[in-house]
C-alpha cells in the first residue's frame, strides 16, 4: 500500500510526515533550481524556468494522483494561505519594487503609469465585462456582474517574470522596452490588487446601495494609503541610515538586520491599517532602493541584495512548484470548461485594449522619434503573463466569494497561469526574434535623451501643433511633470534622503534584474 497514512493523534508519525512533506519541497526546489541552471546554459528559451517548476509540480501532483500513496503525499504538502501571504508573497513583491533601476523607470514613468493605472483598470472592466455577457449569452458559466469585475481585476494581475528571464542580456533586448514591461508589471500588481478589495467591498456592501462615487473613494483608500504608508516607511529608513551612523564595519550586522526588518514593518503596518501589504511593501521597495540603499556601507549594499534576490528566487520558485501540484491534486471544478476557455479569449482581448489605447496615448504626446513602434506594443501585448499575484487573489477568492462561483475562478485561473506560462514563457524568444526587438539593446527610435550627467532631460514639443485638442495638451502637459518629478528627485529628493547627489546615485545605480537571473547590463 505504499506509505500508511497520518494517524491522528500520533506526534511521531505527524512529524515523521512534517520531515517528508518538506524533504519532498526541498528535493523539487533543488531539482528547480538544477534544470533552470542546464536551461539558461544552454540557452534553451522554450522551457523557461518558471515553466520547469510548473512542470515538475505537475509531474510529482500527477504521480501522486495515480499512485496509492494520494493522501501521505497531500499531507506532506500540506500547504496554508497565511504561509503564502505572509512568507512567499512579501520577499517576491519587495524584490520587485527593489530590482527598478531609477533612471530608465524615471525616464518612461509617465508611459509605465499609463500602461499600470490606466491600462489595467480598461483590462480589469473590459475582462469582467466580457465574462458577464457570456454568461448572460451561455457560453461560460454565468457570475453576478460584480464578482465578474473582480474575476477582471484579479485576473488582469500580470506577472512577467518568465519574459523577464528572457527579456536580458542574451537576447540583447531594447533597455527601454525592458523597463516598460518590468515597470508596468510591477506597478500593474499594485493597481490589480486595489481594484480587487474595491470590488470585494462593493460586493460585500452592495445591499447597502453604495453609490460610484463612493466605490471610487474606496478604491483611493486602498491604493493611496497602501501607498503611502509604503512610501513613508521607506523614507523613513532612509532617514535613520543617513543619520544613525550605522555604516561602519562593526555594525554591519545591524545595519543589515534593520534594513531587512523594514519591509515586513511595511507590510504588517498596512494589513493592521486594513489596507494593502502588498502594495505597500512594493512601494517600500521602490523607494529603499532609491533612496535607503545608497546610505547603507558597500558589504551591506552586497549582503541585502544577494539576500533579497535568494529568498525571491526561491519564494518564486516555491510559488511556480505549487501552483502545478495543485492543479494535478486538488479537485477542480473542470466541468466549467466554457468559462476557462472564453476566459482566456477575454483576457486576450482586453490586454489588447490595454496595451493599444494607452500606447496610442503615449505616443500622441510623445515627439515621432520617442514614440512607441508597433512591435513593442505587440511585445507588451504579447508578456501579460499570469503569475504568482493573480494565483495569490485567486486563492483569496474562494473565501470571498460564494461556493462555488469561487473555487470555478480558482480552477480558471490557475489553468490560465499554467497556459500562459507554459506556451506564452516558451514561446517569447521566438516572438521577440519575429518582432525584430532583439537588438544590441540601442534602439535608436526608443532611446532617451539625456544630458552631460546622464539625467533625463525633458523633450521640447511644439505648442503650435496642428491638433489644437485640448486633450492631448493636458497629456502634454503630465508627461512634462513626470520630468519634472524627475528633476525634483535629482535635486531635493536624492541629497535630502541619501548621502550623495542625484548624479552619483544615478552613475552607481545597479540595473535591473530578474529576481530570478543576472542584471539587466546597461550599454551605455
Amino acid at each position: 500500500m505504499g506509505i500508511s497514512t497520518v494517524e491522528e493523534g500520533s506526534p511521531g508519525k505527524e512529524q515523521q510526515a512534517a520531515g517528508l512533506g518538506i524533504l519532498l519541497q526541498i528535493m523539487m526546489l533543488v531539482l528547480s533550481f538544477v534544470l533552470g541552471h542546464v536551461l539558461r546554459r544552454h540557452r534553451f528559451y522554450y522551457l523557461p524556468e518558471a515553466s520547469a517548476s510548473l512542470l515538475i509540480g505537475l509531474i510529482v501532483g500527477g504521480l501522486a494522483n495515480i499512485s496509492d500513496t494520494e493522501t501521505s503525499i497531500r499531507a506532506w504538502f500540506n500547504f496554508h494561505e497565511e504561509f503564502f501571504f505572509l512568507f512567499l508573497l512579501p520577499p517576491i513583491i519587495f524584490q520587485s519594487g527593489f530590482s527598478l533601476s531609477p533612471k530608465p523607470f524615471f525616464s518612461n514613468f509617465g508611459a509605465i503609469v499609463t500602461f499600470a493605472i490606466l491600462g489595467t483598470l480598461i483590462a480589469s472592466v473590459v475582462t469582467g465585462v466580457l465574462v458577464y455577457l457570456g454568461g448572460l449569452m451561455y457560453l461560460m458559466y454565468r457570475l453576478p456582474f460584480v464578482e465578474c469585475l473582480m474575476f477582471g481585476a484579479l485576473i488582469s494581475a500580470t506577472d512577467p517574470v518568465t519574459v523577464l528571464s528572457i527579456f536580458q542580456q542574451e537576447l540583447g533586448t531594447d533597455m527601454n522596452l525592458y523597463a516598460l514591461v518590468f515597470g508596468e508589471s510591477v506597478l500593474n500588481d499594485a493597481m490589480a490588487i486595489s481594484l480587487y478589495r474595491t470590488m470585494s467591498l462593493v460586493r460585500s456592501h452592495v445591499s447597502s446601495g453604495q453609490n460610484f462615487f463612493m466605490v471610487i473613494v474606496r478604491f483611493l483608500e486602498t491604493f493611496v494609503g497602501s501607498m503611502s504608508a509604503g512610501v513613508g516607511v521607506g523614507f523613513t529608513s532612509a532617514l535613520l541610515f543617513k543619520y544613525a551612523g550605522l555604516d561602519i564595519d562593526n555594525l554591519q550586522n545591524l545595519e543589515c538586520c534593520l534594513f531587512v526588518l523594514f519591509p515586513y514593518f511595511s507590510y504588517m503596518l498596512a494589513e493592521g491599517l486594513s489596507l494593502s501589504g502588498i502594495v505597500s511593501i512594493l512601494f517600500t521597495g521602490i523607494v529603499m532602493k532609491h533612496y535607503t540603499y545608497s546610505n547603507l556601507s558597500e558589504n551591506s549594499q552586497r549582503f541585502v541584495s544577494a539576500f533579497f534576490h535568494l529568498i525571491s528566487s526561491l519564494a518564486e520558485t516555491f510559488t511556480f512548484i505549487y501552483m502545478g501540484f495543485d492543479i494535478a491534486m486538488e479537485k477542480h471544478s473542470w466541468s466549467h470548461v466554457g468559462f476557462i476557455f472564453f476566459s482566456i479569449l477575454f483576457i486576450g482581448v482586453a490586454r489588447a485594449a490595454n496595451v493599444f489605447s494607452c500606447a496610442y496615448l503615449v505616443n500622441s504626446v510623445r515627439p515621432v522619434h520617442r514614440q512607441i513602434p508597433l512591435n513593442h506594443q505587440k511585445a507588451l501585448w504579447y508578456s501579460g503573463l499570469r503569475g504568482a499575484m493573480a494565483f495569490a487573489l485567486a486563492l483569496q477568492s474562494v473565501h470571498d466569494l460564494p461556493e462555488g462561483h469561487g473555487q470555478t475562478i480558482f480552477t480558471a485561473t490557475t489553468a490560465i497561469v499554467v497556459l500562459t506560462v507554459l506556451l506564452i514563457g516558451g514561446s517569447t524568444g521566438t516572438m521577440l526574434g519575429a518582432l525584430q526587438v532583439v537588438g544590441d539593446g540601442h534602439d535608436g527610435h526608443l532611446g532617451e535623451i539625456f544630458d552631460g550627467n546622464n539625467g533625463y532631460v525633458a523633450p521640447t514639443y511644439n505648442e503650435d501643433g496642428t491638433t489644437g485638442n485640448r486633450f492631448k495638451m493636458k497629456l502634454k502637459e503630465f508627461h512634462k511633470s513626470t520630468a519634472s518629478f524627475s528633476a525634483l528627485d535629482r535635486n531635493y529628493l536624492t541629497p535630502f534622503f541619501t548621502s550623495q547627489n542625484g548624479d552619483d546615485e544615478e552613475e552607481h545605480d545597479d540595473p535591473m534584474p530578474s529576481s530570478r537571473n543576472g542584471g539587466f547590463h546597461d550599454h551605455s
